[in-house]
C-alpha cells in the first residue's frame, strides 16, 4: 500500500511555517490593528467530511493542515445538501426559502415552480455581505463558481456587490475547457433534440468577467485558472492599500472527475486495495483519531442502494479505483492552490491581518450516470460526448462521477451524501483562522470544536470581524429579510461556550425532506422517494452523528416540540408539499 498522509504527522512543521514571517512582512503588519482585516473565503465543492487532512484524510493537504494548526476545526458544522442553497446562505446569513433558493433550476419540484421562495436564484429581498463590505470600503472579489442566478433569471456576482468577478454562473463545468458537465436542457438546441427523441448536443459553458462574456483559456486546470485570477485581484487591493474580501469558489471536486496529470498515481493502489468498503472503515477510524467523530462511532449497516466492493469484477475495481484516485488528486490540487494564496498572504505581510475560512458546500456528489441514480437520458449523453476508456479518466475528454458507493465511503460512519439531509449530506469540514492582528483574545489554535454551527453563521462572523453592521430590514430603499445566522466571534474569543443557546433552533427543508435542530437534538423526516420512511425521527447530534440511535420513543415530548417548530416555520414561509415518491435526481438529464 502506498504511504498515507495524515494530519498528525504534519501539524508541527506546518504551524512553524505559517508563523515564520519575513522581516519585511513583520514591518508591514505593524499597523494592522488600525486597518480592517482582509477576508479570504475558500470553498471546496462536493466533498465529504473525511476528505481533507485536518479531518483525518489520507489525501495530501499540507496547506489545509497548516490552516488547521493555526485555527479551529469545526466537526459539527452544517451546510445545505446542495451547492446553490449553501451559497445563498453563505453570502447572506438568511434561510434559503426566504430569498428564492428553496430549490434550484432543474431540481425545483414541478408544482412549486413560480411560487415565492422557489425562484431558483437569489432574489431582490436579500442583501449580500459583499454589498455591505463594498459599502464599507472593501474591494470585493469572486472567482470560480457562482450558481446563484444571472443566466436564467436573477443576477450575477458583478451585479450583487463584487468589485471584480470571474468564472461560471452555473453549478459546474469541465475543468480543462468550457464544455458543460451535464445536458443543458435550458438551451434551445437541447430542447429541440429532446423533442425529436435525440441526445442533446454538447453546449459550451459561458464564462464571465465583471459581468461580461469572455473566452475561457483552454488547457488550464480550473484550480489554477480561478486562483490565478484571484491573486491578481488581491494584488490590486494591496497596491491601493485597501482591505479586500476574496471569495474563491473552487469547482473541485465537483463532477466531472478530472485532475492534473500524475497526482492520482499516489492514491491508485491504496484505493484498489481498500475498495469503498475498506475506505469507509478507514475513514471512520481516521475521523475518530482526528477528534472529529465520537470515539464509540460504529459503522452502520450497508446503505440500501450501494453495492459491495467484493461483488465487482477486477476490471470494474480498476476503473473505480482510478476514478476515486482522480477525485483525491482533485482535492490535492485544490490544496496546492490554497497554498498559493497562503504564500501570497505571507509574502506580502497580509497574513496576520486576514480572516481565513475554509469550508465545503455540501457532502460528496453521489450522481452516477450509469448507476442506481442514473437514467437513460443522462447515460446516453455521457456515452455520446465523452470517452469511456479507463486510460482517459481525469482528462478533459472524460466525464466520470465518483458514484454513490465512494460518496458514502468518504464520510466514515455518516450515512448518505449530497442531495440528502442526513448528516453525510450536510455535515462538512470548516476551518476558521481569525486575524491575529486584532487582539490576543483568540487562543483556540489547533482545537477541534464540536459546537453546532450553520453555514448562515459565517457571514455574520465575517461582518463582525470587519466592523460592519447589517441593516436588517432595509437596504438601498428596498425591504430585505433580516438574517437568522449568528456570529461566532464571541465563541472564537472565549467569551461564550457555544454559538447557539439551548433554546435556539434552525430549520431546513429541501425536496420535501425536513429537519430542525435545537441544542444537541435533530428531528428529521425523509420521504420514501428518497429512501426514508416519511416519518419524523429524533437523534442526538453530538453523541450520534451517524443518526443510528433513534430517540423518539424515549423522548416523545422533545420530538413533538421540534416538529411543532418546523411546522410553524413551514407555514410561515409557505413551503410546498412534495409527492412522497418524487426523486429529484431522476430528473437529471431531462
Amino acid at each position: 500500500m502506498k504511504k498515507s498522509f495524515t494530519y498528525s504527522g504534519l501539524v508541527s512543521a506546518c504551524v512553524a511555517a505559517l508563523l515564520s514571517v519575513s522581516a519585511q512582512a513583520a514591518l508591514a503588519a505593524a499597523d494592522d490593528a488600525s486597518r480592517p482585516p482582509n477576508i479570504v473565503l475558500l470553498v471546496g465543492d462536493d466533498m465529504g467530511l473525511g476528505d481533507i487532512g485536518p479531518f483525518g484524510s489520507e489525501i495530501y493537504t499540507p496547506s489545509l493542515n497548516m490552516m488547521a494548526g493555526h485555527g479551529v476545526r469545526f466537526s459539527n458544522f452544517h451546510a445545505s445538501p446542495v451547492c446553490s442553497i449553501t451559497r445563498s446562505q453563505l453570502l447572506t446569513g438568511n434561510n434559503n426559502i426566504e430569498i428564492g433558493l428553496a430549490s434550484f433550476d432543474y431540481a425545483v419540484y414541478p408544482e412549486a415552480k413560480g411560487k415565492p421562495g422557489y425562484e431558483g436564484y437569489l432574489t431582490e429581498n436579500a442583501v449580500t455581505i459583499q454589498e455591505l463590505l463594498r459599502d464599507a470600503g472593501y474591494d470585493t472579489y469572486q472567482t470560480g463558481k457562482w450558481h446563484l442566478g444571472g443566466q436564467h433569471g436573477g443576477r450575477g456576482p458583478h451585479e450583487m456587490g463584487f468589485t471584480h468577478s470571474y468564472g461560471i454562473l452555473a453549478g459546474g463545468s469541465n475543468h480543462w475547457n468550457s464544455g458543460d458537465m451535464l445536458p443543458n436542457m435550458a438551451h434551445p438546441d437541447s430542447q429541440k433534440a429532446a423533442k425529436a427523441g435525440q441526445i442533446p448536443p454538447m453546449i459550451d459553458m459561458p464564462y464571465f468577467e465583471d459581468g461580461k462574456p469572455v473566452e475561457r483559456p483552454l488547457g488550464i486546470y480550473s484550480d489554477d485558472l480561478y486562483t490565478g485570477k484571484m491573486l491578481g485581484f488581491m494584488e490590486q487591493s494591496r497596491r491601493a492599500g485597501k482591505p479586500f474580501f476574496a471569495y474563491l469558489a473552487f469547482t473541485t471536486a465537483h463532477l466531472p472527475i478530472q485532475a492534473p496529470g500524475g497526482l492520482a498515481e499516489r492514491y491508485y493502489e491504496q484505493y484498489l486495495d481498500l475498495g469503498w468498503d475498506g475506505l469507509k472503515a478507514q475513514r471512520m477510524q481516521q475521523l475518530i483519531d482526528a477528534g472529529i467523530l465520537p470515539k464509540d462511532s460504529k459503522l452502520p449497516p450497508q446503505n440500501p442502494i450501494t453495492r459491495a466492493w467484493d461483488g465487482l469484477s477486477d476490471e470494474e475495481k480498476k476503473l473505480q479505483a482510478r476514478i476515486f484516485a482522480t477525485y483525491a488528486a482533485m482535492i490535492e490540487s485544490q490544496d496546492r492552490h490554497i497554498g498559493r494564496v497562503m504564500d501570497w498572504l505571507r509574502e506580502t505581510g497580509e497574513l496576520d491581518n486576514t480572516l481565513i475560512i475554509y469550508m465545503t458546500d455540501n457532502g460528496p456528489e453521489g450522481t452516477d450516470a450509469f448507476g442506481e441514480l442514473g437514467n437513460p437520458a443522462l447515460s446516453g449523453w455521457m456515452e455520446k460526448h465523452f470517452s469511456q476508456d479507463i486510460a482517459d479518466v481525469g482528462h478533459g475528454n472524460s466525464n466520470w462521477q465518483i458514484g454513490i458507493e465512494w460518496a458514502n465511503a468518504t464520510t466514515g460512519s455518516l450515512q448518505w451524501w449530497k442531495w440528502f439531509i442526513d448528516e453525510g449530506g450536510i455535515r462538512v469540514p470548516l476551518i476558521v483562522v481569525p486575524p491575529r492582528s486584532h487582539g490576543e483574545k483568540f487562543n483556540r489554535q489547533g482545537e477541534v470544536s464540536n459546537t453546532f454551527l450553520s453555514v448562515k453563521d459565517l457571514p455574520m462572523t465575517i461582518l463582525q470581524y470587519a466592523g460592519v453592521e447589517h441593516p436588517m430590514t432595509r437596504y438601498e430603499g428596498r425591504d430585505i429579510v433580516p438574517p437568522t445566522g449568528k456570529s461566532m466571534v464571541d465563541y472564537l474569543e472565549g467569551e461564550a461556550e457555544t454559538v447557539y443557546g439551548p433554546k435556539d433552533w434552525t430549520a431546513f427543508e429541501l425536496f420535501g425532506n425536513a429537519y430542525v435542530v435545537r441544542g444537541d437534538y435533530k428531528a428529521i423526516k425523509v420521504r420514501t422517494g428518497m429512501w426514508g420512511d416519511g416519518k419524523w425521527h429524533l437523534y442526538h447530534l453530538r453523541n450520534d452523528p451517524a443518526e443510528s440511535k433513534p430517540l423518539e420513543a424515549d423522548m416523545p415530548g422533545e420530538l413533538a416540540e421540534l416538529v411543532e417548530i418546523y411546522e410553524a416555520y413551514a407555514q410561515k414561509w409557505q413551503i410546498q408539499d412534495v409527492r412522497e415518491d418524487w426523486n429529484p435526481q431522476k430528473e437529471l438529464g431531462h
